[in-house]
């Protein structure tokens, strides 16, 4: 909400994307990484969480919160999620990294958790189990929903990457799908960026699809092919998930003046193709 009126998720992606606004902060919190003096504190995930979260908001065009991160604790995790939400800026889109997809009752719950219980603005969604395990989430029409096409990690190798009868990808296929069920212009792809050859290829097939776009950094993507990617095509409605190489990038106390800085240099280098 902005000075009390509802804004969709669609709007708060294209606010940020259409001004230049690509990088996602993926708030994969582990106890075990965050900096040490935190640790004394009451709450030390969410303390961390709260200190990223304001040395990023200004440049940030999204928050995703990979719910492994949280769910792992059990109901304290959960509660530190929603806290977390709350810390987030109204005008910036959050997206539930949960990666739901199940048949059409528990989708629907699920669905209910995400959007209505957590009030997140998008979500991850693995479309294996076919349409009616994905449209309980395509019929919230505010929000959006990032189905994974082809992703970062090697077992993309065992089914996104093999070959269809007809000769095209299974994650070709997949983009082909996303494309027909976005009735409600609120569906999107989850791209993995280490896969830079299959984005030179394939992006002039995604169309109007939102790009969510992970592997920045510790998984091996490169920032700058994705940005002059997508810069030579001019397309902008796309966001660069960055986590580990962005929220670690120092464990000192000062980490987080390092944080702003690391931010607004990931900032400088995709507006260095826009320009």
């Amino acid at each position: 909400m902005i000075d009390g009126f509802k804004i969709s998720a669609r709007e708060k992606l294209l606010n940020s994307t259409e001004n230049g606004r690509h990088i996602c902060v993926g708030l994969d919190s582990d106890l075990k990484k965050i900096p040490a003096h935190l640790l004394t504190r009451p709450n030390p995930v969410l303390e961390f969480n709260k200190i990223i979260i304001e040395s990023t908001f200004e440049s940030a065009a999204a928050y995703k919160l990979n719910f492994a991160f949280y769910e792992h604790e059990g109901s304290k995790g959960f509660d530190i999620l929603r806290q977390t939400l709350e810390l987030i800026p109204g005008g910036i889109l959050t997206i539930a990294d949960a990666k739901r997809g199940d048949i059409g009752n528990s989708s629907r719950m699920y669905a209910r958790s995400v959007f209505d219980s957590l009030n997140f603005d998008s979500v991850t969604l693995h479309p294996y189990m076919g349409f009616d395990s994905l449209e309980p989430f395509i019929a919230y029409k505010t929000k959006i929903n990032f189905i994974l096409a082809l992703t970062s990690n090697k077992g993309a190798l065992d089914f996104e990457k093999q070959k269809l009868a007809g000769g095209r990808f299974l994650y070709q296929g997949v983009i082909e799908k996303v494309k027909e069920w976005n009735i409600n212009s609120n569906c999107g792809i989850v791209f993995g960026a280490t896969n830079t050859e299959e984005l030179e290829s394939n992006i002039d097939s995604f169309g109007d699809l939102a790009v969510l776009l992970p592997g920045v950094g510790a998984q091996g993507g490169s920032l700058e092919d994705v940005a002059r990617t997508f810069c030579s095509r001019k397309k902008k409605n796309y966001l660069v998930n960055v986590s580990r190489g962005l929220i670690y990038v120092d464990n000192s106390p000062g980490y987080a003046g390092k944080v702003t800085k690391t931010m607004k240099d990931l900032n400088s280098i995709i507006t260095s193709f826009e320009s």
